[in-house]
């Protein structure tokens, strides 16, 4: 079946429709990640928002439950150039396009995906609509369409516990979007960990006595989160003097608690392939990255530890007077690869001190 993209400046690509049937609008956004679109499909950080991706051939290795990063399909809408619905691979359980009708995600295909991510790196970040009947569209409608609630959506509900084989730290993580990833891998090195609502007080989080504070990533603006008292609650926690680490969305809020500013980029950096380089040795990391914000630049609380290769952002912090750091990235969870999973080490040793 036809459909059509509308981009909120008039510009209309025409496509077919896969997945689930129906119209949306968005933020459209793009990522550069070659592999990984599962990953990309249930990572928090995209709630809200339609994924264009760049590599040109999705779904030709189906999808793998093993591969999620959450429970759910957060994103709007997926937009590709073609989409394979004959997988080839012996992981593969089911095709994409019966994924996303399963969660009712609608994608559209035969896009001019080079095209569309030039306008979005040109123009920066716009809004488009996905839908059967384009003369349909109200430009200044789609031009003001605002999604909300986003933390609140993709954060636990419940506080609930990923135990350590053999524990030896007890970790407070924050949830605002996090990555099934991240508790695995502090399990992995020896934490319990307490996965806690977006809301929860500081309070409640000091009442479990921690031994470290995880701030996790999660969608969205740092101004516009569900909870307008975190910044607070941060200012408490990092008053305890109890070690914390932050990623993503947390490093801006930390930052932001600290009395620093954050900014929203022109188009974003959401991939797995983004080069950022460390101040102090110089060596360059590829990171993945899933952000439309950055904090703007550091004060005199914290010193800047990482940048983006591209652009210069501010990427990683450390603060002086407080047992904590953060970075925009998300660290590395391979105990093999020789890339940011030192971070993880360096919360431990905090901790330990």
């Amino acid at each position: 079946m036809k459909k059509y993209l509308v981009l909120e400046n008039g510009k209309i690509f025409e496509g077919e429709s896969f997945g689930a049937d129906g119209d949306v609008s968005a933020e459209l956004v793009f990522s550069t990640a070659m592999v990984g679109y599962v990953g990309t499909l249930t990572d928090p950080c995209y709630a809200g928002q339609a994924v264009c991706m760049t590599f040109p051939v999705i779904g030709n290795s189906g999808v793998n439950e093993a591969d999620r990063l959450s429970d759910n399909i957060t994103p709007a809408a997926l937009i590709v150039r073609e989409y394979c619905d004959e997988p080839s691979n012996f992981r593969s359980e089911e095709t994409l396009d019966a994924f996303l009708k399963k969660h009712g995600v609608p994608g559209i295909s035969g896009i001019d995906t080079r095209q569309l991510t030039k306008i979005l790196r040109e123009n920066g970040s716009m809004n488009g609509r996905i839908t059967a009947d384009p003369a349909s569209v109200d430009p200044e409608e789609l031009k003001n369409h605002r999604t909300s609630g986003l933390v609140g959506r993709v954060s636990a509900k419940n506080v609930r516990l990923e135990t350590a084989a053999e524990a030896q730290y007890k970790i407070a993580l924050l949830d605002l979007g996090v990555t099934s990833d991240i508790p695995a891998e502090l399990n992995r090195l020896g934490c319990d960990v307490y996965v806690l609502p977006h809301n929860t007080s500081a309070e409640a989080v000091l009442a479990l006595a921690p031994d470290g504070i995880f701030v996790s990533g999660g969608p969205g603006s740092p101004y516009d989160c569900d909870c307008p008292e975190i910044v607070s609650v941060l200012k408490s926690l990092l008053d305890s003097g109890i070690p914390m680490m932050a990623v993503g969305l947390g490093h801006q809020l930390l930052a932001i608690a600290c009395g620093m500013t954050a900014e929203k980029l022109p188009h974003g950096h959401r991939g797995s392939n983004l080069p950022v380089r460390d101040t102090a040795s110089g060596h360059l990391y590829i990171t993945a990255q899933n952000h439309g914000w950055s904090v703007a630049a550091a004060n005199e609380a914290a010193e800047v530890t990482f940048l983006h290769a591209g652009d210069g952002s501010v990427e990683g912090l450390e603060y002086k007077n407080i047992p904590a750091f953060s970075v925009q990235f998300t660290p590395d969870t391979d105990e093999i690869a020789a890339g940011t999973g030192f971070l993880y080490q360096k919360f431990l040793q905090k901790m330990t001190k």
